[in-house]
């Protein structure tokens, strides 16, 4: 029987066991996850990753959770971790939490700069370094196309130190995307995030083909369309011929639709759970829907 994601949830008496025996399964199966190339090295990276968005620490907060949601995502193969200094003290937290589960060379850390100005641009990305505790950064980020020329330049220079691995640039709304195009089209990067759901396919229309023209990973966000996704399914099961592709929960069955295009490299959902890492990781094993499977979800889905 395929039960609906809230219907999994409320099973809270065998939420333990469904765990740990979701996490045993996803690493004896870690080698089979269905992994992307990074275009401009040929790095590899698994297909659905990790957004901290909700991430924090400090007095009265129990970090439990989080930590257990890492371990559980690092356990069944995930690596790619995004964050930015604009969501609260997410950087901190993560920080603190990779340094005491000794996870940080098994992660692929993604962060972001928001400022005007090299100075201030500088600063800021310093502070990030401090805040993760770490010396290198895999993915730097311009954040909604703050100051994009001035960060990027500096982005690179650091690039060539050995401080940063890859660089690229980001966005979460169709308002952007005009502009987003030209700095696609104007500089070579090795990253783009993008948002990007069954719900919000916009970015498939341009931003994505660019994309693979220009030789450039791609990070999605929002892939459940801030929890909306979930919202318009309600109660509903996973319907049938969901099977057909693997997939066993309406998490798997959106991540799914997202990472079957051809340009996304690794979806980065919202985690902040240890049943949901182990969830959405499901979504990295088995079939992805072909063409018209993914229309079939499209029109499924239209017709809610």
């Amino acid at each position: 029987m395929i039960l609906s994601r809230r219907a999994v949830l409320e099973l809270s008496a065998g939420a333990g066991l469904a765990l740990t025996l979701g996490v045993r399964r996803l690493r004896a199966q870690a080698r089979g996850l269905i992994t992307r190339a990074i275009p401009s090295s040929g790095e590899r990276l698994p297909v659905v990753g990790i957004g901290t968005r909700e991430y924090r620490t400090g007095a009265g907060i129990d970090t439990a959770p989080l930590r257990a949601t890492l371990q559980a995502f690092a356990q069944a193969g995930g690596t790619v971790v995004d964050t930015a200094p604009s969501y609260g003290n997410a950087e901190t937290a993560l920080g603190e939490l990779v340094t005491d589960l000794d996870l940080r060379d098994r992660l692929f850390l993604a962060t972001k700069v928001d400022r005007e100005g090299r100075d201030v641009g500088v600063e800021r990305m310093n502070a990030s370094f401090e805040k993760l505790r770490t010396d290198r950064i895999d993915l730097m980020q311009v954040h909604n196309l703050r100051d994009t020329a001035t960060q990027l330049a500096t982005m690179r220079e650091w690039k060539q130190a050995g401080r940063i691995r890859y660089v690229g640039i980001t966005t979460s709304s169709d308002r952007q995307y005009d502009a987003f195009e030209r700095v696609m089209a104007a500089e070579q990067l090795d990253f783009i995030q993008v948002d990007y759901s069954l719900n919000n396919r916009t970015a498939a229309e341009r931003i994505l083909p660019l994309a693979q023209d220009r030789g450039a990973a791609v990070l999605v966000n929002l892939p459940f369309g801030r929890a909306s996704l979930f919202r318009a399914v309600g109660d509903r099961a996973v319907p049938g011929w969901a099977a057909e592709f693997d997939c066993t929960s309406w998490a798997q069955f959106f991540l799914k639709y997202i990472i079957a295009h051809p340009a996304v490299t690794c979806a980065i959902p919202g985690t902040t759970k240890d049943y949901h890492a182990v969830d959405n990781m499901g979504a990295a094993q088995g079939r992805l829907p072909d063409a018209a499977l993914r229309r079939r979800m499209e029109e499924f889905f239209t017709g809610l």
